[in-house]
């Protein structure tokens, strides 16, 4: 990420990091940061890419991961149950999507577009006959970042420990941890 030296002290301050904190984690002096954020010095490309160094560090250690907005309640359905049960349960939870496990893998996502396509059409007795193919998963540790571009272009991601589904993200999950507090 690249940083203007008029950003200095926005970013410092939305980070929660005073000045000192800052130059002890860029190996420079405060006085110099304070410097810096008042506009009294131009400092040398090193000590600058210092602070940025340090700024990228604290921005990095301070993203929100999945595991801090995944919803731990995996409301699932297997592949060999009937479209009834799906709308059912989907119905009984109030969710608009949930993933096809099968042994404990999961082979696919079944939603509400999914379910009206194949009622409408007639298609169709059990979900592995109409589910949509398998979500993105990720690890525990994935950048809201990397979620949030996920989630543009698919309806839910899955979130997995060791190869175990431990929860999953929608973009209300996603929109709920970012403005809803």
């Amino acid at each position: 990420m690249a940083y203007e030296l008029e950003e200095i002290k926005k970013i410092r301050k939305s980070l929660g990091l005073t000045q000192t904190e800052l130059a002890k984690q860029a190996n420079v002096s405060q006085s110099i940061i304070a410097k810096i954020e008042s506009g009294k010095i131009d400092p040398t490309l090193s000590k600058a890419k210092k602070i940025f160094d340090a700024l990228s560090f604290f921005e990095k250690k301070h993203e929100i991961k999945a595991e801090e907005i995944m919803n731990r309640k995996i409301i699932s359905i297997k592949p060999d149950e009937g479209i009834k049960d799906a709308v059912t349960k989907m119905k009984k939870y109030n969710i608009s999507q949930m993933p096809v496990v099968d042994e404990h893998k999961t082979i696919g996502l079944i939603s509400e577009s999914t379910l009206l396509d194949a009622l409408m059409r007639g298609k169709g007795k059990k979900v592995n006959e109409i589910m949509e193919e398998s979500p993105p998963i990720v690890s525990k540790q994935t950048s809201v970042r990397v979620i949030s571009n996920l989630l543009r272009h698919f309806p839910t991601v899955l979130v997995s420990e060791e190869g175990r589904l431990v929860g999953l993200i929608t973009k209300a999950d996603l929109l709920e941890r970012m403005y809803g507090g």
